[in-house]
């Protein structure tokens, strides 16, 4: 099988080194670029930055971003132009930020997951189901925690989770969305979507979704301890978009949940 060649942006990032630790360590990827925003002078994992541009991803058949939202943009339109895949790691974006990349999936195929961990898609869908067979009596609010330097709360993982219990009700998930806690050692359930982030430490993710009645509560929860995870799963989705037309995917459709 030939090999897909490979783009990482955001290679100083966390999620960029551990992408470029796990594409090296498989047989079915060739990394020909490594980005970032700003000039770097300094090799990563033996490999020299170069900035998002034409040139960095002229030769690439996919592209992987795990970055900031205004960085994602900037790499989607470079994209667009050459006709380049790409897989979105990143989260935290608006919704008019959200409306650009649904703009520019019409133009090229755009795998966008607030996480790619098989587990957590899982637990997504977990979710979805348990929320459509509990009835409105139950309450809900889903908790999540991670490492004291990731700035976005809720993370994306709880929104889509947010969004599975939505989705289980034949509801609007912007209409069903509470408050948002960020570090409160407890917060309440409610007939909306309540959520709490905490931060600290190098936890790598923890994330929990719960239904009250007031007589049971109902958790779902999944914790994930390596990175390689979200790497690995990143990668997966790299290998399926390869032969997919233009549209906007996540990681439901890579993993045939219905």
């Amino acid at each position: 099988m030939k090999k897909i060649n490979l783009s990482i942006t955001g290679c100083l990032g966390r999620m960029g080194q551990q992408l470029i630790k796990s594409a090296k360590e498989s047989k079915n990827f060739k990394i020909v670029s490594v980005t970032e925003n700003k000039k770097i002078n300094k090799k990563v994992s033996g490999l020299r930055p170069v900035l998002n541009s034409e040139y960095a991803f002229l030769n690439t058949n996919v592209i992987i971003d795990f970055t900031i939202p205004k960085c994602t943009l900037d790499v989607l339109k470079i994209a667009s132009k050459l006709k380049k895949k790409v897989v979105i790691g990143t989260t935290g974006f608006s919704k008019k930020e959200e409306k650009l990349i649904k703009k520019y999936s019409k133009k090229i195929p755009i795998l966008k997951a607030g996480n790619m961990s098989l587990g957590v898609n899982l637990l997504v869908y977990l979710t979805e189901i348990a929320s459509r067979s509990l009835n409105d009596n139950f309450l809900t609010k889903v908790f999540e925690i991670h490492h004291k330097h990731k700035k976005d709360y809720p993370s994306g993982t709880a929104l889509m989770l947010g969004k599975g219990i939505a989705a289980g009700k034949n509801k609007e998930f912007n209409r069903m969305v509470g408050k948002r806690y960020l570090n409160k050692k407890s917060f309440p359930f409610s007939k909306k979507i309540n959520f709490n982030s905490l931060r600290k430490g190098q936890v790598v993710g923890e994330h929990e979704v719960k239904f009250s009645s007031g007589k049971e509560v109902i958790t779902l929860n999944h914790e994930s301890f390596d990175r390689a995870l979200y790497s690995k799963g990143a990668l997966t989705a790299a290998k399926w978009l390869m032969n997919k037309k233009p549209g906007l995917y996540s990681m439901r459709n890579v993993l045939n949940f219905k």
